[in-house]
């Protein structure tokens, strides 16, 4: 059995139940996200608000996350694929105990009965990105190759916030994000939209060319 220092996330309850009986709710998503966490984060949020408890799953989630951010073999027991029925147990029940939201404890149900517990960090991600379009927020990371100018970031804030990306009456939240890997320019993210006008990109699409035309 994996110690309790070690437990992070877990999810009981069938991942299609819990997403059939939200699916029809008439509360829906701000937004629509992608991918595995996206669905699952949507049907949280979906859940959450039919039971009016968006703000008591956000605290919980918030919580989570701080504990896997403090716990570094969190992620290692959260991504194992080799936990047995009983560690899961213990995973599911500890935080469940921790978070104090049934809700929430549902989901790390649902993601360890579908051997989802490794995506825990990107759902709660995705779950704050719903929770930002709810409050009126749309959040955009600018990730460049170093800090970016308090000037320059400005413009190119004013620049997302004036294009379709954002709808009107709302709230943008912008975060510089650096990556030496891009080499330079900016990849712009506004929800689940990505503008990568990196140089390393670019120059990903010249050498597709030149391979293309040898």
């Amino acid at each position: 059995m994996i110690p309790v220092r070690s437990v992070l996330c877990a999810l009981p309850i069938s991942g299609r139940t819990i997403l059939r009986t939200y699916a029809t709710s008439a509360t829906a998503p701000p937004i629509q996200l992608f991918g595995v966490d996206g669905t699952y984060a949507s049907a949280l949020f979906t859940a959450s608000a039919k039971e009016s408890t968006l703000p008591a799953t956000d605290k919980a989630l918030t919580s989570l996350s701080s504990l896997l951010s403090k716990e570094k073999e969190l992620a290692n027991v959260l991504g194992n694929p080799a936990l047995s029925a009983a560690d899961k147990k213990v995973v599911v029940d500890v935080l469940s105990k921790s978070v104090s939201s049934p809700t929430v404890s549902n989901l790390l149900s649902v993601l360890s009965d579908n051997n989802r517990l490794g995506l825990l960090p990107e759902i709660i991600a995705k779950f704050g990105t719903l929770m930002s379009a709810y409050s009126g927020e749309v959040e955009a990371t600018i990730t460049s190759a170093a800090p970016l100018d308090s000037k320059i970031l400005t413009r190119i804030e004013s620049a997302i916030a004036k294009s379709s990306f954002v709808g009107a009456g709302k709230k943008l939240k912008v975060s510089n994000k650096v990556n030496p890997d891009i080499l330079g320019g900016v990849v712009v993210e506004v929800g689940d939209r990505t503008v990568d006008l990196s140089i390393s990109s670019k120059i990903a699409r010249l050498n597709t060319l030149i391979s293309e035309a040898v």
